[in-house]
């Protein structure tokens, strides 16, 4: 198992860490009639539909 021979740098440690990025999930909107924006392949949170079809039946 590879383990550091040395103590890593905090400047090391922090470049290393900058390449970590929260990325914007991408949003297409839905098919019904208001136009939610949704999560690509993911059935609509407001109206339940998924590819043009009730997925989910809402309350």
């Amino acid at each position: 198992m590879a383990v550091p021979k040395r103590k890593m740098s905090r400047s090391n440690t922090r470049h290393r860490r900058a390449q970590w990025k929260a990325t914007v999930p991408a949003l297409t909107p839905c098919p019904c009639p208001r136009r939610e924006m949704v999560v690509p392949h993911r059935a609509c949170a407001h109206c339940g539909l998924y590819k043009g079809r009730q997925a989910v039946e809402q309350q």
